[in-house]
């Protein structure tokens, strides 16, 4: 690649980075105003209850995420600008809402962004690291390498 594109390349990155990182930000702050974890389970709860709902078709086993205790699905789209739109669900209430957390963070985005974002840190930003079950953690990690490996696709 040549200087001028690999500088244009690098820049374009860092604007994608910091609108992810501004999401993080945003989210980070919604949960600082919250007291204690069972406030913000309820929060979690409730944006999960804002989630558009999936269609029966939608809810197959090619969309169905590996690696979670509850049912989750992932439906990745890709747009003709190249952006990963993600929808989901699950049939666990507190998963909905850390689908919601990830689609947030994640949907809208550019692959070369998806990739370059650091997910755990972020999840350590929000709390979410320490407040999670081992199995909850782990679910969430399947959806987020789930998540990544779409987007690897999208940008092969």
């Amino acid at each position: 690649m040549n200087p001028i594109a690999a500088r244009a390349e690098r820049a374009y990155l860092a604007t994608c980075m910091s609108a992810i990182d501004d999401t993080l930000e945003e989210l980070a702050a919604e949960f600082d105003m919250l007291g204690d974890w069972e406030e913000r389970y309820r929060y979690v709860i409730e944006l999960g209850r804002e989630l558009a709902p999936l269609s029966e078709t939608e809810r197959s086993e090619a969309n169905k995420v590996r690696g979670c205790a509850s049912q989750v699905w992932l439906v990745t789209q890709p747009q003709s600008d190249g952006d990963l739109v993600f929808r989901g669900d699950s049939d666990a209430h507190i998963v909905r809402g850390l689908i919601a957390v990830l689609l947030r963070l994640y949907s809208g985005r550019r692959p070369e962004e998806i990739l370059a974002f650091d997910a755990k840190a972020a999840f350590g930003k929000l709390g979410l690291a320490g407040a999670l079950s081992a199995q909850r953690s782990n679910g969430l990690a399947s959806m987020v390498a789930r998540i990544r490996r779409d987007a690897e696709y999208a940008a092969a």
